[in-house]
Parts: structure tokens; C-alpha cells; sequence
């Protein structure tokens, strides 16, 4: 039996691959800061370990009776939605970096065979919508638009090295947007997607919700379904250095808060209100990760049509404690 283990396996994207590892007959140990908010995780051990802490994270590749994972993904990180991404720029970057760092080197000398690290299309510049789009070399020269890509394109390159130096084959994603139920959905940490559900599920039909910048910025986003299609397909290939992995339908802010108040079946307005935005556009190829047989198979509007509902389950949940 293949024996994995998920770093971060409390989170949304974590918890979800935890659950697809195991129907695929895997032995899985996860590891995070905290336990999956919203189901319980099948994971066959999991581990409260804070991995900004380099003992934690050589327990949470120690295997009795001595060997080593076959497979570790490494998802854990400290990130949010653009507001946190703005907000706590410090801490995100110390405190993934120091994930990395232990965890990068701990599997290396325990003799992990193949390890993935979890990137982001923040490592890119930021573009407009009319520009053509990027391949994975177009990483370079670096000029991330915020401290979250930064960090993120540090820690590619740190798990590469160890990879070199102790014989491990490294797969890196660069993830775009994703969403899918439970995800965060309030409290400051929230992406877009799942922001913008909460906003429509909480107004009153006929009513108003505030959307951030002019509604023009533009982005593609991926159902946590097709992603973690992309997860076990790239951890199972050849494919190096980075991989971007996301769904190409762009759509504006507006659009997708149109989408979602469609789905919804109310009547809601949107007015445009100063926050944080991010990047006016990132356009991006996935020919290397289509190459290997992934696609997208849910449109923007058919998982949203699954998301929206369980997050306006939540709102009403919370209503009424």
C-alpha cells in the first residue's frame, strides 16, 4: 500500500485531496495546525503539528519501524484572499517560509521519493487582459506582484535544490483560484469566489452587495475537483520544474458575481466599492499539465452551481445560532 503524506491536510484543497488519496486505496497520514473545519478527515493518522517548527515537521515524516513516504504533498501555508494577502504580507512570508524550509529538507533526508510542493500563479507578474498568455518559463525574470508570489517562488526553488542534492523528484503546480464547498468563507480569509457567495447568499432579494475595485480585473478559477485531478496527475509524471494547473475561462469580477447571483436565483445589485484587488489580469497556458491528460471538466458556472448552495447553507447555519 502506497503511503503518503499530506502536509496541510486541514485546509480546503488538503482536506480534499486527503479524501480522494485514501478512495484511491492509499495509506495517509495528514498533518496541519488544525483539524478540516467542516468534515471529519479520513486520513488514517492524522497530526495536530504546527510546521513552522522543524521537529514537527521531521515527526510528521518519521514512520515507525523505520522507511519512508512514498509520496508527500506539501500544501500547508499561511494565505488567504487579496485582503489577507495585503494585510499580513509578514507573516506569510515567514511563516510559509519557515514550512518550507523544514519541510523541504526533512523529506529529503528521510528519503521521501517524490514530493510536490504547492505554487501559485502569484509567482508571475501582473498583466492585462488583452496580453497573450504565459507559459511556465514566463516565471522569469521574477517580478511577483505581491510577497505571497515572492515567497512562493523562493520555495520552488528551495524544494528543487533539495530534490537535486538528495535524489527526490520535486512536481510543482502553480495553482490558480480555486473554490468548491468547504472552503473558508468568512472571516477575512476568503477568496473571491467564496466572498462573493456569502455577500449574494446574505442580501435581501432586490438588494445591493459591495464588490471591490471596478469589477474589471479579470481571472480564471478552478473547481477544487478538477484541481486535485491536476495534484495526482502531475505528482504521478515526469513533468518538472513548474506546472501551472487552472481552468482558461476568464471572466471579470462582475462576471463572476454575476454568475453567482444567477446561480442564486435572486435579483441583486452590485456596487463597486475600494479594497484591495491584486493584479488587473493573469492569463496563462496549460499546455504541460494537458499534456499528461488533464482537463477541465466544470465550468465556471457548474461549480458554482455546487458551491454556492452548500456556502448559503452555512450563511443560513450561522443565522440561526
Amino acid at each position: 500500500m502506497k503511503r503518503v503524506l499530506v502536509c496541510g491536510a486541514g485546509g480546503f484543497i488538503g482536506s480534499h485531496l486527503v479524501k480522494r488519496l485514501k478512495a484511491e486505496g492509499a495509506w495517509v497520514r495528514g498533518a496541519d495546525l488544525k483539524v478540516p473545519e467542516f468534515s471529519p478527515s479520513p486520513a488514517d493518522d492524522f497530526r495536530l503539528l504546527d510546521l513552522r517548527e522543524e521537529a514537527n515537521c521531521r515527526a510528521a515524516v518519521e514512520i515507525p519501524g523505520g522507511g519512508s513516504f512514498d509520496e508527500v504533498f506539501q500544501l500547508a501555508a499561511d494565505m488567504g484572499g487579496m485582503g489577507f494577502i495585503q494585510a499580513a504580507e509578514c507573516e506569510i512570508m515567514r511563516n510559509s517560509a519557515l514550512i518550507n524550509i523544514h519541510m523541504s529538507q526533512a523529506a529529503a533526508r528521510r528519503g521521501v521519493r517524490r514530493y510536490f510542493f504547492s505554487s501559485s500563479a502569484c509567482v508571475y507578474r501582473d498583466m492585462t487582459a488583452e496580453e497573450p498568455e504565459l507559459s511556465e518559463s514566463d516565471a522569469y525574470p521574477a517580478l511577483p506582484d505581491n510577497e505571497y508570489g515572492w515567497e512562493k517562488l523562493y520555495a520552488e526553488r528551495l524544494a528543487m535544490a533539495f530534490g537535486r542534492r538528495h535524489g527526490m523528484a520535486v512536481r510543482l503546480a502553480r495553482f490558480q483560484n480555486c473554490y468548491g464547498p468547504e472552503g473558508t468563507w468568512r472571516g477575512g480569509r476568503e477568496k473571491a469566489p467564496a466572498a462573493l457567495c456569502r455577500k449574494v447568499a446574505e442580501a435581501e432579494d432586490g438588494g445591493t452587495i459591495e464588490v471591490w475595485g471596478d469589477g474589471k480585473a479579470t481571472r480564471a478559477f478552478t473547481y477544487i475537483d478538477d484541481l486535485v485531478d491536476g495534484i495526482i496527475l502531475l505528482m504521478a509524471s515526469s513533468l518538472e520544474n513548474g506546472v501551472n494547473i487552472g481552468r482558461r475561462e476568464y471572466v471579470s469580477v462582475d462576471e463572476l458575481a454575476r454568475t453567482i447571483v444567477a446561480v442564486s436565483g435572486k435579483s441583486v445589485r452590485l456596487e463597486h466599492v475600494s479594497g484591495p484587488v491584486g493584479v488587473k489580469a493573469r492569463n496563462f497556458r496549460n499546455d504541460r499539465i494537458s499534456s499528461i491528460g488533464w482537463t477541465s471538466k466544470f465550468s465556471l458556472r457548474d461549480g458554482l452551481a455546487r458551491t454556492y448552495p452548500w456556502i448559503a447553507a452555512q450563511v443560513e447555519a450561522a443565522r440561526r445560532t
